[in-house]
């Protein structure tokens, strides 16, 4: 995660000790007989308005109770990848019933935080940290081989999250870089990458970076939108841009920051004008109010929400198809609105970090533990 003390490096020490911190939440069992297990969106219910009646997150064992996946990607409700520490990457294609263990050769000293899949064989990994341990990695072959495609060696840069527009177009968020955040680019699906320039980039705040706690500090939306979230400095932002990363907007929200702990963890946009925000505190027993904000008009405005999340929340999703719910995770609960993130009520306690839904009305959640679970009902 992001810095937790007054210089740089201690901050850089900090987030990775604050990414191993232990809520204390109970993990809840929601386990289910795989006779009875399906998809939220099979039958009953109406998952473009809500979680129907009986849905609940079944756990899906990974075998790797040692791992914390921050980082998930699901490509639909049979296929998903999972990245987390230990330099472990995983990977299912039966719905979770089982799991590969696709681990680039080498990465075992790395923390793996962020994923993008664009299939069953395809996909992007990022792991952080100082230097040279941020580094890009690409499977062509469902992880049998990777291809390192990006080494930092700018001892200033530390990378967070990466976001795609489509197959070929993505960047890499790291954290400011002499006053600015810096970005990678590239237009080949991750093959290769090239910081653009920082002129379009507003200077960043003092001790303003960004949480790599889920993979959703960098959103996309459409071949050209995109956000990312910050934290740490005198007000949590989100930083817009319309083409592709070479010129942005900044905005302040209403999350409260003013502490490295503090500020906006996820964003979820469902099409490039409607988005929420979460986050608040992610230091256990700490409170987190107006943790979570509304922006309709792409992100130039944001509302606090009428009704936040109870807790620090590091993930966010819209549920499939939707027009106004969408879930927050975190490591105390999931929450759900449906009314487009004006109010938030929990309905599960289980530990979670991340989440994502995808078009085939599949809802796919991870984290501590080796934890990873599907909406089912």
């Amino acid at each position: 995660m992001r810095r937790l003390g007054s210089t740089r490096r201690r901050g850089r020490a900090g987030r990775l000790l604050a990414a191993g911190v232990a809520c204390g939440a109970a993990l809840a069992a929601l386990t289910v007989p795989a006779a009875e297990a399906r998809p939220f969106g099979q039958g009953g219910g109406d998952p473009a308005n809500a979680v129907p009646d009986g849905a609940h997150w079944a756990v899906k064992d990974t075998g790797t109770p040692q791992v914390r996946f921050r980082g998930l990607a699901a490509v639909d409700r049979h296929t998903a990848w999972l990245a987390g520490t230990g330099g472990t990457v995983l990977r299912t294609t039966d719905g979770g019933a089982s799991w590969r263990n696709v681990s680039p050769p080498g990465a075992a000293d790395l923390q793996f935080r962020d994923v993008t899949a664009f299939d069953a064989r395809r996909a992007v990994v990022l792991a952080i940290g100082e230097g040279e341990a941020s580094r890009v990695y690409r499977t062509d072959d469902g992880g049998t081989t990777w291809t390192e495609s990006f080494r930092n060696t700018d001892p200033k840069a530390f990378y967070d999250c990466l976001a795609f527009f489509d197959r070929r177009h993505g960047l890499a968020l790291s954290d400011p870089v002499d006053g600015r955040f810096r970005l990678l680019s590239t237009v080949d699906g991750g093959r290769s990458w090239r910081a653009l320039p920082a002129d379009g980039m507003p200077p960043a705040l003092d001790g303003e970076a960004g949480f790599a706690a889920s993979g959703q500090c960098l959103v996309t939306s459409g071949p050209k939108d995109v956000w990312l979230a910050t934290g740490g400095g005198a007000h949590a932002r989100v930083l817009h841009s319309a083409d592709r990363g070479l010129t942005w907007t900044a905005a302040d929200t209403p999350v409260p920051a003013g502490d490295p702990a503090k500020g906006v963890f996820a964003l979820a946009f469902r099409d490039r004008a409607h988005g929420i925000a979460v986050g608040g505190d992610y230091r256990p027993g700490q409170p987190s109010p107006d943790a979570a904000a509304v922006t309709a008009d792409g992100g130039r405005t944001w509302r606090p929400a009428a009704t936040a999340p109870r807790a620090y929340r590091s993930g966010a999703a819209w549920l499939p198809h939707s027009r106004t719910a969408a879930l927050a995770v975190g490591p105390t609960g999931t929450d759900l609105t449906t009314d487009g993130g004006r109010t938030w009520r929990t309905f599960d306690t289980g530990s979670y970090d991340t989440v994502t839904c995808t078009a085939d009305l599949s809802c796919w959640a991870a984290g501590e533990q080796g934890r990873v679970a599907r909406l089912e009902r």
